[in-house]
This record gives C-alpha cells, structure tokens and sequence, in this order.
C-alpha cells in the first residue's frame, strides 16, 4: 500500500505531467486535503514534504489551499499552473498525415507495478518487483521533454495517464488523422514479458505510465531526437500518423494490424 510521501508525490506528479503534455513549465500549485480522523500531523507532513521535495526539483512555489479534518477517506486535490509561450502549445489536434509518433520512455512498467501491488503477479525478485512499483508509485513527469516540443511547429502531445491506446485514439480524434504503431518500436522493459501473459495488455492499455506520446513532422523529427539525446531526454519512434479523415489507430503485431480501441482507465467506472 501507499504511504503519505508517495501518495504526495503522486499526486503531485500527475498534475506536473499534465503541464508537461502541453509543453508547458509547471510554476504553482495549490493543495487541499480532507484527512481523515485515523490520520496523525507526522503523515500530513509527510505528504507535503514529498510535495515539496518535487516542487523544488521544477522551482514551483506553494500558493495556497486548504487542509480540513473528514470523517470519511482521506481526499487530496492538487492544482498546478504553468506558463507557456505564445503559440508554442502542443494540441493534440497538431498531427498531420506523415508524422512521426514517439514516445519518452518505456510502457507498462506501471501496470507491472500495480500488479505486484495488488498481487496479480508473482514476485520471483524482490529488487525486480520493486522497480515496477516504483515506477508505479513514482513516475516521473517529463517536463524537459514537453519544453523540447514545445520549441518545434506542430507538434501534437498527451501524457501517457489512461494507457497508451486511450492517448493515441484522442490525437487521431482531434486531429482526424489514422496512426499505425509497431510492437517492436515501442520501449518495454526487457523483464516485462516474464511477468504475465496480460503484459501487452499492460503496455497498451495499463496506464499511469505518465510518460508523452505525441507526433512530430518527419523533417523535423532528426533534429529533436538529436536535441533530445543531447539532453540526455529519452525518445523512442513508435509509429507514423499515415492518413487524413478516419480517426483510427492500428497496431502491428507481425503480419496482423489490429484495430486499437479506446478504452484504457476509466475514471467514472
């Protein structure tokens, strides 16, 4: 389970990546928590020093919010604000036919570690179980990467919180295009096939990974994952946005391309 640290820096975190997914700098945040009668000030603080240990890290400031007892669970709301330059936002209706799809870093690890968490799968290592669920309980928001993009013309951008598969499917809606990814371009851990048969199910569909996937023009694609390896940012091709009008994502699986729906987490289930 959770403690108070990493549920702040969780909760913290995903707010980040949001800012991140537009290409954008995270400067504010505000904080509000219902805590319930169970919890002691030594967990409060906890979770606010974890906040702040990640805050410093992107030099953001805590403006304000509110901290309340409640009888029933404990609920944290965090707000973040970023600032971005004129012009220079990543939309997800920026892909065009010919694009390059990337990603920042590896799918499913994630998945991997909620799955050791909820023990739907078998601990053979304990130091291998707990890098997944620290990618789990720890992601890291890829703002470096979103202010990359954010320096190139049309790039389309999401961070990676409802699976792969859900982000994909809402650049081809917004920007009406068809895109085709490849298994064996996408980054996975090279364990993570050994730790369940659901393991692709977790790539494609997990979710929380919390890294960007996006699409960026073929002639301007050399130029950033060069300035990407410069700045030691991880980014990996996956795919080509291929065709204008039917929103649609297909992946390949060998000789089969399948039919990606959108489905991934769900917030309101």
């Amino acid at each position: 389970p959770e403690g108070p640290a990493d549920i702040g820096y969780k909760a913290l975190a995903v707010n980040i990546s949001d800012i991140a997914a537009m290409g954008g700098s995270p400067k504010y945040y505000l904080v509000s928590i219902a805590v319930p009668s169970g919890w002691h000030a030594v967990d409060i603080e906890a979770m606010y020093e974890e906040m702040n240990k990640l805050a410093t890290l992107y030099q953001m400031d805590l403006i304000g919010g509110d901290t309340v007892s409640a009888n029933g669970p404990l609920v944290l709301t965090v707000t973040v604000i970023g600032e971005i330059e004129k012009g220079r936002t990543c939309l997800r209706s920026h892909a065009e036919p010919g694009d390059v799809v990337f990603v920042t870093g590896e799918l499913g690890s994630s998945a991997a570690g909620l799955a050791f968490i909820l023990g739907q799968a078998e601990m053979k290592d304990e130091k291998q179980s707990q890098y997944f669920i620290e990618r789990h309980k720890r992601p890291l928001p890829r703002v470096e990467a979103g202010l990359l993009c954010s320096g190139y013309h049309h790039v389309a951008l999401n961070d990676i919180s409802d699976g792969l598969a859900s982000e994909l499917n809402e650049i081809a809606e917004a920007s009406r295009v068809s895109i085709d990814i490849y298994k064996e371009m996408i980054p996975v851990h090279s364990d993570l096939h050994t730790l369940h048969t659901k393991w692709e199910e977790w790539v494609l569909f997990g979710g929380e990974d919390f890294e960007l996937v996006g699409t960026i023009s073929n002639d301007q694609w050399e130029r950033f994952s060069q300035e990407c390896s410069e700045r030691h940012v991880p980014v990996y091709q996956i795919g080509r946005v291929t065709q204008q009008g039917q929103a649609d994502v297909f992946y390949h699986n060998g000789q089969d391309r399948v039919l990606l729906e959108k489905k991934g987490y769900n917030h309101f289930k």
